[in-house]
């Protein structure tokens, strides 16, 4: 008798568009350069920033800062911690890690007005890199890009999406986006690449995770 028993597996929302067998090393071929960082940790931390026991025990427990102010972002051996609201945050990184930081969270945040809550399963991100990469974003939302530099972490539209964009270095941005979004997303991103030319690129193991 066969075994019929569910074996549970991950899958990157994006996973149609078989990114992994078409990257390749980025070049002068291309205006933009793009790929999907998949199947990341997610987590939301919501509470008072303005509370300094708050602030304390989550950098204790992070091992980073709580970024207070808006459209910020620290970066750190949790990975990134991205201010969402005065008191709401979104930290992306390795996903076990996010994993094992919930129940930390939660004692060091105990008899304290906090949420904490593991959203991995809820977001994707994609890297967009390139000489056009900007002007990319420039033709699907109305946001100044150009002012989206490292240290900063802007939450806007991208015609119909909401997306979290950031900079860890000059060299490209982050978007962080809900995985519902994630095809209507990728497309705008073919989409809009076309005049440019779009390539896929290879990124390394890990890339953008911890500091």
């Amino acid at each position: 008798m066969s075994d019929l028993r569910f074996q549970p597996y991950m899958q990157s929302p994006l996973h149609a568009f078989d990114l992994p067998s078409r990257a390749v090393a980025q070049d002068d071929r291309h205006g933009v350069w793009t790929n999907e960082l998949p199947l990341r940790g997610y987590l939301t931390l919501r509470g008072q920033g303005s509370d300094a026991a708050f602030r304390d025990a989550v950098a204790n427990v992070l091992g980073q800062p709580l970024p207070t102010q808006p459209s910020s972002y620290s970066h750190g051996p949790s990975g990134t911690l991205l201010w969402i609201s005065p008191d709401e945050w979104l930290l992306s990184g390795e996903r076990s890690t996010v994993k094992s930081l919930i129940p930390a969270l939660e004692s060091a945040l105990k008899g304290q007005h906090v949420q904490v809550v593991d959203n991995s399963g809820g977001y994707t991100q994609v890297y967009l890199t390139g000489r056009h990469a900007v002007t990319l974003l420039r033709h699907l939302g109305v946001y100044d890009f150009e002012q989206v530099t490292v240290g900063r972490a802007v939450s806007t539209m991208l015609t119909k999406a909401n997306v979290t964009v950031y900079r860890l270095e000059e060299g490209g941005l982050h978007l962080v986006f809900r995985r519902s979004f994630a095809d209507y997303v990728w497309r705008l991103i073919e989409r809009a690449a076309t005049p440019y030319g779009l390539g896929i690129c290879s990124l390394p193991a890990g890339f953008g995770l911890a500091g």
